[in-house]
């Protein structure tokens, strides 16, 4: 691969490799039923990376997965888009370099009897229509009259490939349905089934497809698909993996703000909000020239504006839009800008000519700042550089800027950029809506595949917001604290201790902070191996014996009569070289090679390097091995993170997010450090009627307006009267807002009640003056009623355990009986109460004081 996958990718091609291989150990069985699997993620989660990593390891095998290859394996891509898949394909090559040559475009003529193993077949439904070149020939009821041979002598219909390839045994297909919820319905003349529906279920002496692996954006969108294809009572449907939305949002692979902009009285303002989405462009420009100087990254951000007009533009109209740009932008050029239109040829505006630019090339050619398009551009296309859109569609074509603005939602460095939210935002505006239509795209957003459907993850959704930037009426102390603070990441489902220290060794050595370090990391585990050998000699030599032995059965019948035996034969070279690959999965296969450098001791004599393999083989089927390695990898893993936390600190964003992802790859929460914030985006007013009103606002906020206070109308009534209580207290030096995502969030894990592992994001950190210094205090309002209460407040309680000295209070708030009452997790008897009380009320009512 040549992304390195986020954690909730990571899980996600693990969970889709082990349903893969449930249906075809399921196919290749005596009963040889069909089956499907399903893959969905919000739009943005990358399914198009996840999908290469898991047909790379179908091919291939996978030593991270611990998958071997299926030799059998064919795959059969298929949607009803002919672009969707030459955009696929464009993406499956840049995310795996050894796809690039096993990447197959279904063409006329097709030639081939059988699909061949080991590649990936493009197809869509306009290739199985009835007039296509493809199916001309075959039987069946969408054959045209007098078209019922092979007119053009290629011996094969693609119905024929397909039978051939089916009923082959040494070939297992697997069809991706791609955007699964396509393509499934009934035609409106005809109870013939679409398609799609008869590639799935078989039709004229093809078989039904082996396997089944959908990928959608949603789980209800898959269902409905195969339930209109009336496959539920011959196929059975495995399993279907659901990606957490709110890992994707906080691996920093979306946008974390949505921005909309429109104008709030009536009147043409198309000119004066066209400049207004000029000027904020080139402010983005600008924000990510100072970023890139700043991190020393050759590699600049170019956003892009795109102009969203309707589908039949006019000309002068267009022309006289280029004019306002130009003029707010003079330093573009004629081809900085371009066109995605449906005519792939340069159209003329007046006296402009603009170029077209296929979709897919977009993100890449950053000379383009000017994007004209008219719908969604195409399904499956997004370009993460482009930042903010100016629809001039009108006020009923809601959809149509939601889509689009659903493929302008990924980060363009595919990460975040920490506690920046102009840089991690997305703008829209809307010169030909009103607050009331403007309602109609904001709701359409809510309930897209962009969110999770219910708001509570996810980009915020933000009506002309203000920037906040760092509060200078703020001690510096308060920012030094901060920025010293514990936080948690969050657990993985899976994680390789050894993978993870490799990573670190490679990061260090990289950065120069350990130089040679992975000949260090892999030197401590050597010795780690040595040891077990020392330790456990018996178990060891029954181990080899094991391996230099290969153990068969016999079984023999005479007159009716069976009687079974047994034998043993030396184990040749190519026996125990699998039995070497076998135990190098278990240790993993760099490690391994190492441990036989070490052993053979540079030696080339061929005995010795033998006996080296059937060490590593041998050490690998002790139980105690991986979990030893395991433990020592953990250890100089943790050593190295503490020792060079301040120098990690010191580095470039990018090297400290990959130090944080590292951090990350543990089932266990990690310890890390707090990322000051630089500014957010907060909304200061709202409608009332027809007239607009300003929120409330308090001073002290770590992220200010020009005047130093923050708006608090997004707050509930609990948690402004817990601010306003702080307040009274009248030692407060500051506070913290604290956002839902990001490394700017003060995070505490916790396990909901089935065990997954979860981030807790306390509402707010109160910086306070002491005799003793500045101190930090968390103090979390949360509903005792809601259902993930209790899970959170035992969250608080271990992490008040972990780290409660460095804060002066760690503090849960909820009102019961009509009075806010609080947790103090500083307390014993509090902390003990919540693990053992059967729900959050029971907890405040045996171990609560009044707030």
């Amino acid at each position: 691969m040549r992304f390195t996958l986020k954690d909730y990718q990571a899980d996600a091609v693990g969970d889709t490799l082990r349903e893969l291989a449930s249906a075809h150990d399921f196919y290749r069985s005596a009963s040889k039923r069909v089956s499907s699997v399903a893959l969905t993620a919000t739009t943005g989660a990358g399914k198009t990376v996840m999908a290469a990593a898991v047909i790379e390891a179908l091919f291939w095998g996978s030593d991270d997965f611990e998958v071997v290859p299926d030799p059998t394996a064919a795959v059969l891509w298929f949607s009803d888009d002919p672009s969707l898949n030459q955009q696929t394909r464009y993406r499956l090559e840049q995310a795996s370099d050894r796809l690039r040559t096993r990447l197959v475009t279904v063409e006329h003529p097709f030639r081939y009897a059988r699909l061949q193993p080991g590649k990936v077949y493009f197809l869509n439904t306009s290739k199985l229509s009835r007039n296509s070149l493809l199916v001309r020939g075959q039987e069946g009821i969408d054959t045209l009259p007098g078209l019922d041979s092979h007119p053009d002598l290629v011996p094969y219909t693609i119905w024929d490939t397909l039978r051939n390839t089916i009923n082959d045994p040494n070939i297992t297909l697997y069809m991706v349905l791609d955007e699964a919820h396509r393509g499934m319905g009934r035609r409106a003349t005809s109870d013939t089934p679409t398609i799609v529906k008869r590639l799935i279920n078989g039709q004229s002496g093809v078989p039904p497809m082996p396997i089944v692996w959908g990928i959608s954006a949603t789980v209800k969108r898959f269902e409905e698909a195969m339930h209109a294809a009336d496959v539920h009572d011959n196929r059975v449907h495995l399993g279907t993996v659901v990606v957490d939305p709110v890992r994707i949002q906080d691996s920093g692979l979306l946008k974390d703000d949505i921005v909309l902009d429109f104008p709030s009285e009536t009147g043409d303002f198309d000119t004066v909000l066209l400049r207004r989405g000029v000027r904020k462009v080139k402010a983005m420009s600008a924000a990510w020239s100072s970023y890139a100087l700043a991190q020393r990254d050759d590699a600049e951000v170019k956003p892009l504006l795109v102009l969203q007009v309707p589908n039949k533009p006019s000309p002068s109209e267009v022309a006289s839009a280029i004019d306002v740009i130009r003029d707010e932008w003079p330093e573009l050029v004629g081809e900085s800008f371009a066109h995605v239109f449906g005519e792939h040829t340069a159209q003329t505006f007046g006296r402009y000519s603009v170029a077209y630019i296929s979709p897919e090339r977009v993100q890449d050619a950053d000379h383009v700042r000017v994007l004209l398009a008219k719908d969604a551009i195409s399904t499956g296309w997004d370009c993460p550089r482009a930042e903010v859109m100016v629809s001039f569609r009108p006020a009923k074509d809601e959809t149509h800027i939601t889509q689009l603005l659903g493929r302008m939602i990924r980060t363009p460095l595919a990460r975040r950029v920490e506690g920046d939210d102009l840089l991690n935002s997305v703008e829209c505006i809307l010169p030909r809506f009103n607050k009331a239509t403007a309602s109609l795209v904001l709701e359409k957003i809510m309930g897209s595949d962009v969110l999770d459907g219910d708001g509570d993850v996810g980009p915020r959704v933000l009506i002309d917001p203000q920037l906040m930037s760092a509060n200078l009426s703020v001690p510096a102390e308060v920012w030094e604290l901060f920025g010293d603070l514990p936080t948690e990441t969050l657990p993985r489902k899976h994680s390789n201790p050894i993978k993870r220290l490799t990573s670190l060794a490679q990061a260090l050595s990289t950065d120069k902070l350990v130089p040679d370090a992975g000949h260090i990391a892999h030197d401590r585990l050597h010795g780690v191996l040595d040891g077990l050998g020392a330790q456990y000699r018996r178990e060891l030599a029954a181990a080899k014996a094991d391996v230099l032995t290969v153990k068969g059965g016999t079984v023999h019948g005479h007159r009716g009569m069976r009687s079974d035996g047994s034998w043993t034969e030396e184990a040749d070279d190519r026996a125990i070289q699998e039995a070497y690959r076998h135990g190098a999965r278990i240790i993993t296969p760099d490690l391994a090679r190492t441990y036989v450098d070490h052993l053979a001791d540079d030696s080339d004599d061929e005995d010795v390097l033998r006996d080296s393999h059937v060490q590593v083989a041998s050490l690998a089927k002790l139980p105690q091995t991986r979990s030893a390695l395991d433990s020592a990898a953990d250890a100089l893993s943790a050593e190295w993170l503490t020792q060079h936390r301040v120098a990690v600190k010191a580095l470039r964003e990018a090297r400290q997010s990959l130090y944080a992802e590292i951090t990350a790859m543990s089932t266990d929460p990690q310890l890390t450090s707090m990322i000051l914030p630089k500014n957010r985006h907060e909304e200061t007013k709202h409608m009332v009627g027809d007239l607009v009103q300003n929120f409330e606002v308090r001073p002290l906020h770590l992220l200010a307006d020009d005047t130093g206070l923050f708006p608090i109308g997004k707050l509930n009534p609990e948690e402004i009267k817990v601010l306003d209580s702080e307040f009274a207290n009248g030692d407060l030096l500051a506070w913290y807002r604290n956002p839902t995502a990001g490394r700017d969030s003060m995070s505490i894990s916790y396990q909901d009640r089935h065990g997954d592992w979860r981030t807790l994001r306390p509402d707010f950190l109160f910086f306070i003056d002491t005799a003793s210094g500045v101190k930090a205090n968390i103090v979390d309002p949360h509903g005792a009623w809601l259902p993930d209460a209790l899970p959170k407040l035992r969250g608080m309680a271990r992490f008040a355990e972990v780290h409660g000295e460095r804060f002066h209070r760690i503090e849960s708030i909820s009102r019961i009986d009509g009075q806010l009452r609080v947790l103090d997790f500083h307390q014993a008897d509090v902390k003990a109460a919540v693990l053992q009380a059967p729900d959050a009320e029971h907890a405040y009512r045996q171990a609560s004081v009044a707030y």
